[in-house]
C-alpha cells in the first residue's frame, strides 16, 4: 500500500461529509487510543482558572501626595524601615515602588496606611 500524503488525506477530507469525517475520527481515537477533546478541555479549564484567581503577587506604588507630605515620608518609613532622606527621595519622585512582589493582602494593608497619611497609591 502507497503511503498517504498530509495533501492527500486534506483533499481526501474535503470530499466527505461531516459524518464521514466523524466516523474517521472516532476510528483514530480507537486505534491509537487517544480523544481529540481531552486537551482542550483541560487547556480550557487551565486558562479559567489563572483568570479568576487573579495575581498572587503584586507591587505597591507611590504615585503621588494629595495631602501634606510629611505625614507620607513617616508612613513611609514606618513600612519600609529607611531612614528620613531616602523615604522623602521616594515622595519626591514619584512614581515609586515601595514593595514589590508581595502578597495582595498585604499590599491591602499598605495601601490603606499609604492612603490614610495622604499618599496616592497603585497596587498591580
Amino acid at each position: 500500500m502507497a503511503k498517504l500524503t498530509a495533501e492527500d488525506f486534506i483533499k481526501a477530507l474535503q470530499e466527505m461529509t461531516i459524518l464521514e469525517i466523524n466516523d474517521v475520527i472516532k476510528a483514530i481515537e480507537e486505534e491509537f487510543g487517544v480523544s481529540a477533546a481531552a486537551p482542550v478541555a483541560v487547556a480550557g479549564a487551565a486558562a479559567g482558572a489563572d483568570e479568576e484567581e487573579g495575581p498572587s503577587e503584586v507591587t505597591v506604588t507611590l504615585t503621588g501626595v494629595s495631602g501634606s507630605k510629611v505625614g507620607v515620608i513617616k508612613a513611609l518609613r514606618d513600612i519600609t524601615g529607611l531612614g528620613m532622606m531616602d523615604a522623602k527621595a521616594l515622595v519626591d519622585n514619584v512614581p515609586s515602588p515601595i514593595k514589590e512582589n508581595i502578597p495582595v493582602s498585604e499590599a491591602d494593608e499598605l495601601k490603606a496606611q499609604l492612603i490614610e497619611a495622604g499618599a496616592e497609591v497603585e497596587v498591580k
